[in-house]
């Protein structure tokens, strides 16, 4: 299940798909529709944009150890979203990263994109999925709370919340 074509409650059509790297070229106007905010939370950092070379690594994984999804908007071909799961050196569990156009929120797209995500992660056999998240970003730990993560204080950094979800209490159905 590495594809999906979905329409979101506002009925655009997306197709959620592994990232190319031919997308690369449509980080750009991705980020333009990203607010600094909305990037100081997914990277923990303040920035303006993404350097060439940040945006250059994160098309080019290793698919053995690395997935990323983006959602493609059907009817613009515009980039909508990116979930990202990164493989840990136990190869029993991954951590999980996402970042939406920012006018999305609150919409359904983070959450299909996530669920599109913890199925993948299912079916390739991890035990677990894992994120850090500022304790600030309530939205983001709502989402997590209704997808069935534990979130608790992150014990290496003060104002993180690490989010973990134990596989084996998905059900089967609730992915899709």
């Amino acid at each position: 299940m590495l594809e999906r074509h979905v329409v979101l409650s506002t009925g655009a059509k997306v197709h959620i798909r592994p990232l190319k790297v031919a997308d690369a070229a449509l980080y750009p106007d991705f980020l333009k529709q990203v607010t600094i905010e909305d990037l100081r939370l997914r990277f923990f950092a303040v920035m303006r944009e993404l350097p060439p070379a940040m945006i250059d690594s994160l098309v080019h994984y290793d698919p053995a150890t690395a997935m990323a999804f983006v959602a493609i908007e059907e009817d613009s071909g515009h980039l909508l979203g990116v979930v990202r799961l990164h493989d840990d050196a136990n190869g029993e569990s991954a951590e999980f990263a996402i970042l939406t156009r920012s006018h999305l929120k609150g919409i359904g797209l983070g959450w299909l994109m996530m669920k599109h995500m913890i199925a993948y992660a299912k079916a390739k056999g991890l035990k677990t999925v894992h994120g850090q998240v500022l304790a600030e970003n309530l939205t983001m730990l709502q989402m997590c709370g209704e997808l069935g993560f534990h979130s608790t204080d992150d014990v290496d950094e003060r104002g993180v919340k690490y989010a973990e979800l134990p596989l084996a209490e998905v059900p089967a159905d609730a992915v899709h």
